[in-house]
């Protein structure tokens, strides 16, 4: 009988009292091991419910910080600490902190991709699955900071007509996408549905006839009767979309260089089978956020959570 690494991760899981939530970034076998696969909103809100001992995220970082600040008494494991994002690092907590203080009587909204410490300093988080209804809640007559991904926030303020104050940052993946290439696969394909992810640039979403988050672009996938879907996004997804409809061809959109397999999110590709079986068997690497800081960061995220089920919230005056 051959090595089954799966099937001892699934023991281990049992034996500790472990729930695994996957992003749909992921690679395959990890989605397959997990308990729950979704978006960055859906893990938060998972997390915050999970009543297991134990939740391994497979993910990055700032999403396992989400769960640990929502669940905090909960240990919270990832299989590779070094599972970074580029927003994060292109939204420095020193910088973030002095743009606040600069703008006190804006509104900071703050997207997911973010660290805790720059969570801890906003009014409210948003994803991309529900940026609009929480953007929407905000009163018209505040001004708005939007950041670190200037691509979603640009996009939502053409779509919702908000004047916003954005942050300089973009996810490393998304704005690789090359919009002439995309325009010459859509002219030899002229039967795909482009679909895309809002953290791409403006001249990629133009040619999109559905832009929305991982979870909206799978439901798309699922649901449209057609055959062929240009996909512009991060290829693990093509994984679910795969599994749901078989019978359908996925086309990755295209970037610049045709050798580069840009595509793929380094971070989340920096975790694997291997990794969570050794995160399950030593419980590190242990995600840890400082109280002080949780306690802030949750108000950020509570805030998120409630309008996001329609319950109504107040807003800061200013910032302190």
């Amino acid at each position: 009988m051959g090595y089954d690494l799966g099937q001892e991760i699934r023991e281990l899981k049992k034996k500790k009292n472990v729930t695994i939530l996957a992003h749909y970034y992921e690679d395959g076998a990890i989605q397959d091991l997990a308990d729950h696969v979704g978006d960055s909103y859906f893990l938060a809100q998972k997390g915050q419910q999970e009543k297991a001992d134990i939740i391994l995220l497979a993910g990055v970082v700032f999403m396992a910080e989400s769960v640990k600040i929502l669940n905090p008494t909960k240990t919270v494991l990832v299989p590779d600490i070094n599972a970074g994002c580029s927003l994060v690092d292109s939204s420095p907590f020193d910088k973030y902190y002095a743009w606040r203080k600069a703008n006190p009587e804006a509104i900071a909204v703050t997207y997911i991709n973010s660290s805790a410490e720059v969570k801890s300093i906003s009014d409210v988080i948003i994803t991309s699955s529900n940026a609009e209804k929480i953007i929407n809640s905000i009163p018209k007559d505040r001004k708005i900071l939007f950041g670190p991904d200037q691509h979603l926030g640009n996009y939502l303020s053409k779509k919702l007509n908000r004047t916003m104050e954005m942050w300089n940052g973009s996810c490393q993946v998304h704005v690789l996408f090359n919009a002439r290439r995309l325009h010459e696969l859509t002219m030899q394909h002229p039967d795909a549905v482009v679909i895309a992810h809002p953290e791409c640039e403006a001249s990629i979403l133009q040619y999109a006839q559905v832009i929305g988050s991982t979870s909206r672009l799978l439901d798309e996938v699922v649901k449209n009767p057609k055959k062929k879907f240009i996909v512009a996004t991060e290829t693990g997804i093509f994984h679910q979309m795969k599994k749901a409809r078989p019978d359908v061809e996925l086309i990755q959109a295209p970037v610049e260089d045709k050798g580069c397999l840009c595509n793929d999110c380094p971070f989340m590709k920096l975790n694997d089978l291997e990794k969570i079986k050794h995160a399950l068997e030593t419980l590190k690497p242990e995600v840890k956020v400082d109280e002080t800081i949780r306690m802030k960061a949750q108000v950020s995220l509570d805030r998120m959570m409630k309008i996001a089920q329609g319950e109504s919230v107040s807003w800061p005056k200013v910032f302190a």
